[in-house]
């Protein structure tokens, strides 16, 4: 949930590009981030590159190891664990009060994304770009902004859990599925099993990631 880069510092703006080339990828947990190849690969210059740096140690994204530098970090498994039983809370809590207040034209929208995720049979960056928009989506009609504050540290933290578990079209159409228990249960106003379903989709959530992180 980035912020608008015209009201970023260059120091702002290098760290929301950074971030956003982890998102798509480009850089993943594990990988060393060197000042000048980030400023010659995203072309920005080094001063605001390292204040990105810094600010990206300061939030628990990189770590710097001895002879080594800067790193993204890698979750073990704990780590992992834990990280889905805050997702959990917050995700249950924003279905339910999604529940309570989401608009007709937000249920729409969360409905519309959903049928596009299911389309996405090859899945990847797209259908995971799709799926963190349904989810914002949920956050938003939830009316409740310290929530949000929280969704967007907890947004940073799930960078760390590396390639998206959303990468054939049996893990899609089981997403789908339980999004759509969601959608239904917000639509019917229904907080309860708004919460209930969300729940379940994060523990299925849970299980695959650690399966990946198995195989």
């Amino acid at each position: 949930m980035p912020k608008d880069t015209n009201d970023l510092s260059s120091g702002g703006r290098a760290f929301e590009t950074v971030m956003q080339a982890i998102r798509n990828g480009i850089y993943r947990p594990g990988d060393r981030l060197r000042e000048v190849e980030i400023a010659d690969r995203l072309d920005l210059s080094r001063t605001p590159v390292r204040e990105a740096l810094r600010r990206l140690e300061a939030e628990n994204i990189i770590e710097h190891r001895p002879r080594v530098g800067a790193v993204i970090r890698t979750l073990g498994q704990t780590e992992v664990v834990e990280l889905y039983e805050m997702r959990l809370v917050l995700e249950r809590t924003a279905a339910e009060m999604a529940a309570k207040h989401a608009s007709a034209a937000e249920v729409d929208e969360m409905a519309a994304l959903n049928d596009n995720m299911a389309h996405q049979s090859d899945g990847g960056p797209k259908a995971a770009a799709i799926n963190q928009t349904f989810h914002r989506t949920i956050y938003l009609a939830a009316r409740n902004r310290f929530l949000m504050d929280a969704a967007r540290a907890m947004n940073n933290a799930l960078l760390l859990l590396g390639p998206t578990t959303l990468v054939d079209a049996d893990r899609i159409a089981t997403v789908v599925r339980q999004h759509h228990a969601i959608v239904d249960a917000i639509e019917t106003g229904d907080v309860e099993a708004a919460g209930a379903a969300a729940e379940a989709h994060l523990q299925t959530s849970l299980r695959y990631r650690l399966q990946v992180m198995r195989s």
